[in-house]
């Protein structure tokens, strides 16, 4: 599976009570080519966060999962899971986007929200969850690091 777009960062941001965001500028640039087709977001499989793929971005990674045999079970029923939420967005006049409701409270967002950039995504997480998992998480990261990366060669 390619990927078509590579986006960083980590950004500060407040919802809305309708749960319209406004899309940070440095994302934009980053993801300008990819803007007009629209995004993708879906509850997290692995926290309380969303994930906003862009268009493309999710059309390849579709790919890859409609790939799975439907005639085993455990395939359908991730397929199903992972599929659960999944709404299409558009950047609105004021590049807002419009988080559906639904998946504002899976994640728990109230106001301040946190965007954070990985790869091929941006998560989307109330900011006092973000905050939270990221002090629960930096006493191990040095030991992750190296479990994860560790056995790796740069360029690999």
């Amino acid at each position: 599976m390619q990927l078509n777009t590579t986006i960083f960062g980590v950004y500060e941001a407040t919802a809305d009570a309708k749960g319209r965001v406004l899309l940070p500028n440095a994302f934009k640039k980053q993801i300008f080519a990819s803007i007009k087709g629209g995004f993708v977001i879906k509850q997290s499989i692995f926290s309380k966060s969303l994930e906003l793929y862009p268009m493309s971005t999710w059309n390849d990674l579709v790919k890859d999962v409609n790939k799975l045999n439907r005639f085993v079970k455990k395939n359908v029923e991730f397929i199903r899971m992972f599929n659960y939420g999944v709404k299409s967005l558009e950047l609105d006049n004021t590049s807002r986007l419009l988080i559906p409701k639904e998946l504002i409270v899976f994640a728990g967002i109230k106001k301040d929200i946190v965007m954070s950039a990985s790869g091929n995504l941006i998560e989307i997480w109330d900011k006092k969850t973000y905050e939270k998992n990221i002090k629960a998480g930096a006493g191990d990261f040095e030991k992750l690091a190296e479990e994860v990366m560790g056995n790796k060669s740069i360029g690999e």
